[in-house]
C-alpha cells in the first residue's frame, strides 16, 4: 500500500516514514529540501533497510502536484508535513507562511478530490488552542484568535479539510501535536535544522556541543511555578508511531466521522528550566543560558489530554523526557563528530 508523505525528510516526516516502513508500508516521499536535507535518505534506508521513493518538488506548484499524482496512481493515504513551522518567523513574515502553508495543502486537496477515495493526516498543531482556559488541552477546547500566523495557518488548514471532507471521498485525520523532541534510538535521523534553531531543544543540543555561545529563554515572568513557559514535549518517534495508528484507523474505514481530530502529547507539561535541568542531568553536561525577554506569540501553557488518542487510537506515548533528550543529545554529538 503506497502512502505520501509530503515534508518526508525533515524531523516528524522522516521518523514517520520510517514507522511506515517497519509495518510494511510502501513510502513516497516529498520535499523541496528548503529546510532538509538528501542524506536524511540515507538514514532512513539505513535503519530500515529500504529507500523510499524521492521526488523533489515544492508543493506550490500545481503542475508539479498534478504530475505526482499521475505518476503515482496508487496513492492509498497522505500524510501532509511540509510547511513552514517556527511560530517567531511567521509573526515576522507572515505572508512567506500563508503561501507555504496554505497553496500547497489546497494543491493536494484538488488532486486527491478526484480519486474515489483517499486517506488525509494532517499535521496541525496544539498552537489552535492559543493560551487554553483550561489544562490539560481537551479536543473540545474552543478554539481561540491565533497568536501567530504559524497558528493560523493551522486553524485555516483545518477549516479547509472539514469543508472539502463535506463534499469529497476524503476522509482526514488532524493530529495536534504539542511539542516534539529527541532522535531516532539508531541516532541516524534527528532534527537538524539549517540555520539557527526555532526550538527549544536543539537549541539545547548546539549551545552543549559548543555550536551556539549560550541558550536564550524567553521570559521568566510567566504564571507558571518558575517563571517560565511549560509545554508538552512529546518524543518524536511516540508522535511517528501515532500517525500510522491514525492511517490504519483510515484505511481500516474505522473512522467514525469523515474529520477525526486527536491530541498528540504525553499529558504533562514541563517548563523551559525543568527541561534544561533534564537535559544537564542526563548528557552530563553544564548549560549556559540566560534570561531575555518575552517572545511574541508565545503562550503561557500548554498540555495535552491524550484520552481520546489512548482510547479511540489505541496510541500512547510511551518514552520520558528524558529518553527524548537523551537521543537528542545522542544524534547531536554524532553529527557534529562525525
Amino acid at each position: 500500500m503506497k502512502i505520501l508523505v509530503t515534508g518526508g525528510l525533515g524531523f516528524i516526516g522522516s521518523h514517520t516514514v520510517v514507522e511506515l516502513q517497519n509495518k510494511g508500508y510502501d513510502v513516497v516521499i516529498v520535499d523541496d529540501l528548503s529546510n532538509a536535507s538528501i542524506e536524511v535518505l540515507d538514514g532512513i534506508e539505513s535503519i530500515t533497510g529500504k529507500l523510499p521513493d524521492f521526488v523533489k518538488l515544492d508543493l506550490r506548484e500545481v503542475a508539479g502536484v498534478q504530475k505526482l499524482f499521475s505518476d503515482y496512481k496508487d496513492i492509498e493515504g497522505v500524510i501532509h508535513f511540509a510547511a513552514s513551522k517556527a511560530v517567531g518567523e511567521s509573526v515576522e513574515k507572515p505572508l512567506m507562511y500563508y503561501e507555504n502553508n496554505i497553496v500547497p495543502l489546497i494543491n493536494i486537496l484538488k488532486e486527491l478530490d478526484k480519486k474515489e477515495k483517499s486517506n488525509f493526516i494532517f499535521s496541525s498543531s496544539c498552537t489552535v488552542y492559543g493560551q487554553a482556559a483550561v489544562m490539560p488541552i481537551t479536543e473540545v477546547a474552543p478554539i481561540q484568535v491565533a497568536l501567530s500566523p504559524y497558528g493560523n495557518t493551522k486553524q485555516i488548514g483545518e477549516e479547509i479539510i472539514t469543508d472539502v471532507t463535506k463534499v469529497s471521498n476524503i476522509s482526514a485525520v488532524l493530529l495536534r501535536y504539542f511539542n516534539p523532541i529527541g532522535a531516532h534510538e539508531s541516532a541516524l535521523i534527528g532534527e537538524l535544522p539549517l540555520g539557527v534553531p526555532q526550538n527549544l531543544v536543539p537549541f539545547i543540543t548546539q549551545t552543549a556541543i559548543g555550536l551556539r555561545k549560550e541558550l536564550s529563554v524567553f521570559g521568566d515572568d510567566y504564571d507558571t511555578p518558575d517563571g517560565t513557559c511549560v509545554r508538552d514535549y512529546i518524543h518524536v518517534v511516540d508522535l511517528a508511531k501515532a500517525h500510522v495508528a491514525a492511517l490504519d484507523r483510515l484505511i481500516k474505514e474505522e473512522n467514525s466521522d469523515k474529520v477525526e481530530t486527536f491530541n498528540i502529547g504525553t499529558g504533562k507539561g514541563s517548563s523551559v528550566l525543568e527541561v534544561i535541568k533534564a537535559f544537564e542531568k542526563v548528557s552530563n553536561t553544564k548549560l549556559p543560558y540566560k534570561m531575555v525577554d518575552r517572545r511574541e506569540g508565545d503562550i503561557t501553557e500548554a498540555y495535552a489530554s491524550t484520552t481520546k488518542a489512548n482510547e479511540v487510537l489505541g496510541w500512547k506515548a510511551e518514552l520520558s523526557l528524558e529518553d527524548a533528550l537523551a537521543s537528542a543529545w545522542k544524534w547531536e554529538e554524532k553529527v557534529r563528530n562525525s
